[in-house]
């Protein structure tokens, strides 16, 4: 636990042992078992890591609770006491993996994970996540956050601005941005923190990933990857989201392909967080300036065409006897006669 977690943070976890019911913060409940459960979920994410660096294994899910993406060093958040992607990733680097790439594709961004590797280049951390400009738990992840010191670059944040995304905002951002970056930086393994409260049906995520847009995502990691995957279980609060998406992810996984997606139309939302977080990476990694052009392009015929929709409407008016009385000028002043505006 502490090649990625302080001393004193696994020394309290462990101390819940003891006790019947306990918490960290306003949001991480636990009880006498907790501390073995979170044992248990990261060992068993090592172990898988460690089978695949070796090649006893190609690819492998860790079907586990409790998540882990949210622990920090020092700190149980968000349901999370040890983070179980930032684990394996050590292990795969102790193992003699040289890079390794976590993608996280959570509807919360993975803040523990982020901050767990934030300063190191041989991890690459890359997040989707549902953000509302800092109003979305737990408030992190803008497309601004690169990391810190010989890890800047190494952290790239596609943060969706609204609920509502999809499959093709999902996939758009795979092929504009995921992808072209993940090449560059060419991971030994991938990890992916596989949430699945982006899906639809999920209470609290608000998103409309369908269990065919994650088999998508994995296919698309898996060519790239030539099956070289870790997918960890991080969140979902919907347990038929959760059970049809996981067996999605398993079936790529073990060789079944979901074909070829038949859209990457993103909505006007997810296709200004895509080309935010083009411009923002462009910085550090090799990004088509004709892509990010398109897209600009894309956008501002989007808009031209949202406000010929709904430019012309009826206004607001006064009470129409206005108009024969001592108001009229004050109707009208305010309403103008041409009924739109």
């Amino acid at each position: 636990m502490e090649w990625v977690h302080s001393h004193l943070h696994v020394s309290a976890v462990e101390a819940t042992s003891s006790q019947e019911a306990s918490s960290f913060g306003r949001d991480t409940y636990v009880n006498s078992h907790s501390a073995l459960a979170a044992r248990l979920a990261s060992g068993a994410c090592v172990d898988i890591m460690k089978a695949i660096i070796k090649g006893q294994v190609l690819n492998g899910f860790a079907l586990v609770r409790p998540p882990g993406h949210h622990a920090m060093t020092a700190r149980a958040m968000g349901f999370c006491l040890h983070n179980n992607a930032a684990l394996a990733a050590k292990a795969a680097l102790i193992s003699g993996a040289k890079k390794v790439m976590i993608l996280d594709w959570d509807v919360h961004h993975g803040n523990g994970t982020q901050e767990i590797f934030e300063s190191d280049p041989s991890v690459l951390y890359v997040s989707l996540h549902r953000h509302q400009g800092g109003l979305f738990y737990p408030g992190t992840g803008a497309a601004t956050e690169v990391g810190v010191g010989d890890g800047e670059g190494f952290s790239v944040n596609i943060p969706w601005p609204c609920g509502g995304i999809g499959d093709e905002d999902y996939l758009f951002a795979f092929q504009n941005v995921i992808l072209p970056i993940a090449e560059q930086f060419a991971p030994d393994v991938t990890i992916i923190s596989a949430g699945f409260d982006a899906a639809k049906g999920d209470p609290l995520g608000g998103c409309q990933v369908t269990p065919l847009g994650y088999a998508y995502m994995t296919q698309m990691l898996y060519s790239l990857m030539k099956g070289k995957i870790l997918a960890v279980l991080e969140g979902g609060y919907n347990l038929r989201s959760i059970s049809a998406s996981s067996t999605a992810v398993m079936k790529v996984l073990m060789g079944e392909s979901p074909g070829v997606p038949q859209s990457l139309e993103p909505t006007i939302p997810g296709l200004i967080a895509v080309l935010q977080a083009c411009k923002v990476q462009s910085r550090y990694w090799r990004i088509d300036p004709m892509c990010i052009l398109k897209m600009q392009l894309q956008l501002a015929s989007s808009e031209v065409k949202l406000k010929g929709k709904h430019g012309t409407r009826q206004m607001r008016r006064g009470p129409v006897w206005w108009r024969w009385g001592r108001k009229r000028v004050v109707y009208d002043h305010c309403f103008n006669t041409s009924g739109t505006r």
